[in-house]
């Protein structure tokens, strides 16, 4: 009875085919689960059209230096459903009277992005009023001072 039940069996070419059917089965179920989920999320896309958008490089990089050259920072932290950007100048004097506005959104995701419009509290100190779930956010922040110049900067925080 022993002998009958450890008796090595044939390898058959039934066995064969369902040894590659479950080896491709699960490499091509793996390939289209990951596909899926890239086309699902993210495009990559920063630019729409890189030819065009390389034609405004100089400008861009000039403008980018003409705000580095200002000095200002910003410091995001998010609390009970309100971001609070704390803004100063290169001298760590409180920016103020400026109209402050940011994109938010998910570094690799678009389906949240969304607007927030901020309003001053103490001097420097800027909040908005919005819902975020925890993980890493981006702010796409833009800042009209009161003298009339343009501030841009994207900040990277995270919600607990």
């Amino acid at each position: 009875m022993l002998q009958r039940i450890f008796a090595p069996n044939p390898f058959t070419g039934w066995h064969f085919l369902a040894i590659i059917l479950a080896f491709f089965g699960v490499i091509i179920s793996v390939n289209l689960f990951m596909a899926w989920n890239a086309t699902s999320s993210w495009t990559g896309l920063v630019v729409k059209n890189s030819y065009v958008a390389s034609q405004h490089f100089n400008e861009v990089t000039a403008e980018k230096r003409r705000q580095l050259a200002m000095g200002w920072k910003a410091v995001p932290e998010f609390s009970d459903g309100v971001l609070t950007l704390t803004m100063h100048d290169a001298a760590r004097a409180p920016i103020e009277g400026a109209i402050v506005t940011a994109r938010l959104g998910r570094p690799s995701f678009e389906a949240q992005d969304h607007t927030v419009q901020f309003a001053e509290g103490e001097a420097g100190i800027y909040a908005g009023s919005t819902d975020l779930a925890s993980g890493v956010w981006n702010a796409d922040v833009t800042v009209t001072g009161a003298a009339g110049g343009v501030w841009t900067r994207t900040l990277r925080f995270t919600v607990q």
